[in-house]
């Protein structure tokens, strides 16, 4: 079974959208075999559902984000996912400095550097208006279709 992580600060934004998108390209496309989880690096937001605007953006695509609930990420989750994709530069490095060995390491990439993405980074829409959230939708979809292999 191929288990997949992804991270940002509050788990309220950015990883609760890609952990959605991905159940619902999952259920799609009847993939099976793939664990997907969110998480953020801080414990802001632990137990809270997503910033509404990002369910209500999400819904807008047909993607319901209503049952996720935010976590921090912890040290177990290198040995419960093999993939671990963080949004940002910073909270690459987070994930990074809790690392105790070079396969925990292996296991950390930036989400779009899956790609030629034309940014390195997700954005952080949080402070942002409707149309930041529309454009980390965008990425964070194509970003997760080329992750599990769609086209």
């Amino acid at each position: 079974m191929r288990k997949i992580l992804f991270v940002c600060l509050g788990n309220i934004c950015r990883s609760p959208l890609a952990e959605g998108i991905c159940l619902h390209l999952i259920k799609e496309n009847n993939l099976n075999n793939i664990l997907i989880d969110s998480a953020g690096t801080a414990s802001y937001h632990v137990n809270e559902a997503p910033d509404k605007r990002t369910i209500a953006n999400a819904k807008k695509h047909n993607v319901n984000l209503s049952q996720l609930k935010a976590r921090q990420f912890n040290a177990s989750d290198f040995t419960l996912f093999d993939e671990i994709y963080v949004m940002d530069n910073s909270n690459y490095r987070n994930v990074i400095n809790l690392t105790s060995n070079t396969t925990e390491k292996e296991k950390v990439k930036l989400l779009l550097s899956i790609d030629n993405f034309e940014y390195e980074e997700v954005p952080d829409p949080y402070y942002g208006n409707e149309n930041d959230f529309e454009k980390v939708f965008q990425l964070v979809y194509k970003a997760s279709t080329v992750l599990l292999g769609i086209k």
